[in-house]
Parts: C-alpha cells; sequence; structure tokens
C-alpha cells in the first residue's frame, strides 16, 4: 500500500474532525458569539450544505491542475477558513469559515480518492479506498469527543487550533511524500469529465448511495434521545455507547474494504440487509438495554462502512476522476442531510422509535435499486467462470 494512501487518510482525517468539532462545542460558542444553541447548529447544516453544493464547483476550479497541486490547494483553502473559525469574533464570519472549510474538505474528498485510484494497483483499489476512508471513520470516532474535551480544558477556539495544526502536518506530509502525477486520460477537462454524468445508470447508483446513507443517519442522528429516553441510559453513559459505535464503523470498514473489489454488490446487498434487521430490531427491542447496544454496534457494523463499495461501483460505472468522486461525495453528504431530517420529521409525528423504522425503510428501497445490478450479476456468473485469470478485476460485475 503506498505511503500517500495513508495522508489522503490523515487529511480527510482532519477534515472530518472539523466537521464534527462545533458539535462538541455547542455550550462555548453559543456564549463567546452571544447566541442560541440552534443558531450554533445551523454552522453543523451550512458545513452539510456546502460539501453537497459547494464541493462540485472548487472541484471544477481545480480541474486543470495536476493532482498534488490541486490537494495542497484545497489543504490551503481549507486551513484558510478554519483560522478563520479560530479567530471568528461573530456569528456571520463563523458561518462564513464553515462554508470556506465545508467547501474545501467535499472538494479535498473527491481529489484525494481520484489519487488513490491513480497510485494504487486495480486489484487493491478497493482496499486503498478503504484505507482512506479510515480516516472518515476514525475522524466520526474521536471527532466528537476529542472537541468536547479540548474546549473543556481550553476552550472551543483551541479545537480548531489543533486540526489547523493536523492539516498542517498532512499538507507538509503530502508536498514531501506524494508523486508528482499527472492527470489521468482526459482529466482536467470539464466538459469531458461531465459528460459522464449524462448516463442514467449512474444517476440511479448515486441516488442509492444517498438511500444508503441516508438509512443510516435517520437512525443514528437520534441515538442520543433513544438512548437516553426509550432505553434508560443515564447521559454519561451515552458518550461510551456512541465511542462503541464508532470502533464498530472502524472495523467494518476495514472489512468491507477487503471485499469490496471482488464481491462489491453482495456487499452492499448483504449490509444493506443486516442494517434493514439491526434497525427494525432496535425500533422493536429499543426499551431493552442488551439488544438495544448490540443492533446499534450492527448499525455501526453495517452502515457508513458500505463507503468503499459504494465508491468502488461508481468508479466502475463512471471513472475515478475528482468531479465523479466529488459529485459521488455530494449525493453520500445528501443522505445525511434527509436521512437526520426524514427522522426529525418522525419524531415529531410518531416518537423516538419513528426514526429507526424510517431507516429501515431507506434502506429497503436502497436494495430495491440494488435489484437491476442483482441480476446483471447472475447473468454474469457463467462469463466470469470462463475468463481467463489474467483479465483485470476492475472489469467484473
Amino acid at each position: 500500500m503506498p505511503k500517500s494512501v495513508y495522508l489522503m487518510a490523515l487529511g480527510i482525517f482532519a477534515m472530518v474532525t472539523s466537521e464534527f468539532l462545533v458539535g462538541g462545542l455547542m455550550p462555548q460558542i453559543s456564549d463567546d458569539l452571544g447566541v442560541s444553541i440552534p443558531q450554533v447548529g445551523y454552522l453543523i447544516t451550512a458545513f452539510a450544505v456546502a460539501m453537497a453544493v459547494g464541493g462540485p464547483f472548487a472541484t471544477v476550479a481545480v480541474l486543470r491542475l495536476r493532482p498534488k497541486s490541486a490537494l495542497l490547494t484545497l489543504f490551503a483553502v481549507f486551513l484558510a477558513g478554519n483560522a478563520l473559525a479560530a479567530v471568528a469574533t461573530s456569528y456571520g464570519v463563523m458561518m462564513i469559515a464553515r462554508v470556506i472549510t465545508g467547501t474545501a474538505s467535499s472538494a479535498f474528498f473527491g481529489v484525494s480518492l481520484s489519487v488513490v485510484a491513480q497510485i494504487t494497483k486495480p486489484e487493491i483499489r478497493g482496499r486503498a479506498i478503504g484505507v482512506a476512508m479510515q480516516g472518515l471513520m476514525v475522524g466520526t470516532l474521536l471527532g466528537l469527543p476529542i472537541s468536547t474535551l479540548v474546549g473543556e480544558q481550553w476552550g472551543w477556539r483551541a479545537g480548531f487550533v489543533a486540526v489547523g495544526i493536523i492539516t498542517l502536518i498532512a499538507a507538509g506530509a503530502t508536498m514531501a511524500v506524494v508523486p508528482a502525477l499527472d492527470h489521468s486520460e482526459d482529466s482536467g477537462d470539464f466538459a469531458e469529465e461531465a459528460k459522464v454524468f449524462r448516463s442514467g445508470k449512474l444517476i440511479l447508483v448515486l441516488c442509492t448511495s444517498t438511500l444508503i446513507i441516508g438509512a443510516t443517519f435517520a437512525a443514528f442522528s437520534y441515538f442520543t434521545p433513544v438512548l437516553t429516553e426509550v432505553t434508560g441510559f443515564s447521559r454519561g453513559v451515552v458518550p461510551f455507547l456512541l465511542l462503541a459505535y464508532g470502533a464498530a464503523t472502524v472495523i467494518g470498514n476495514s472489512v468491507v474494504a477487503r471485499l469490496a473489489d471482488a464481491h462489491t454488490i453482495r456487499v452492499l446487498v448483504t449490509g444493506l440487509a443486516l442494517n434493514t434487521v439491526f434497525l427494525v430490531l432496535f425500533a422493536t427491542l429499543a426499551d431493552l438495554k442488551a439488544p438495544a447496544v448490540i443492533t446499534m454496534l450492527g448499525i455501526g457494523f453495517v452502515g457508513v462502512t458500505m463507503n468503499p463499495a459504494m465508491i468502488s461501483r461508481v468508479q466502475r460505472i463512471a471513472n475515478a476522476r475528482p468531479l465523479v468522486n466529488t459529485i459521488h461525495s455530494s449525493f453520500i453528504t445528501l443522505g445525511v442531510v434527509v436521512g437526520s431530517w426524514i427522522g426529525g420529521l418522525g419524531i415529531n409525528e410518531y416518537g423516538l422509535r419513528a426514526p429507526l423504522w424510517l431507516g429501515a425503510i431507506l434502506a429497503v428501497l436502497a436494495l430495491v435499486a440494488l435489484i437491476p445490478d442483482l441480476g446483471q450479476l447472475r447473468r454474469a456468473k457463467p462469463v466470469e467462470a470462463s475468463r481467463p485469470a489474467s483479465e483485470p478485476q476492475m472489469e467484473r460485475a
């Protein structure tokens, strides 16, 4: 595995940690900037919307740069936005900082996955994507508890300073280690890269990714109130349960990454089926502590951990260039927004178990969207058996 892949993971970790930073610093930011807690919550929403909407535009802006230069440029933009957040004295400035960092984060995601595809052999590409995506999993696992700890000890601005230091380290290592890659074929030309989005198949695949992530985030966004008000855990215990959930995502991501290349569709179908079962069981048994914890960990193991398989699927149907990766990132982020929104609507109408049921419904819809791929997989089996062993793995169904 090239060392540069681990640097992509470090860069993604820094940016994901910044995304979750505000969640752990809400009281301090609210007091210092003189705004309400819900207004601070909008800073999280702004980051997500900037990722989904602004990321593709930022990617287009760096398309003509060589991949390494594009990475360093996005590091610089992210670092500037993060520094602005660290010194912000008003809510408006803080909002601008979040938009800048969210936009740069999404574009970095797309460019870094493109770099991973360029520097790895096809037979280990899925595993390499999984290594890079561990930055996302570990950032999700540690971002909130670390930010909470730093905020309590040194103030909320110190959290952004810490992210800035991690970003500088990642940028410096990228400058020293990542090779000076050329553009892949047709890369750097917006018109050429945009042609792929005329495919209805690709749009369906992107929407399926939205459903897969939405299914998990419909539930995950409301784990805390479910665990405290339905299951009966104390507030002091919940952070440890969420830490265990994050550890399950790290393990699950490693497993999926190992299987993503050779068994992409089977992994997605199996993961969605298991996630549906775990969500239904959690919704049914949420008032019992042991089953609630077990099913929550199951959701962590097979939920967002589908990312390596999702990314491999998109890259096979389209390509591994920055614009495709960034647009896919936007659809994934849309899943976060839609899932949490639908879950909130469900709580208003039917109570705290509703997000779990709604997550299961989204998972079933994703399974339905995979039916055409399952048909192709069955038809491809006789062909696969007759292929020579040397045939590239990237062409498998």
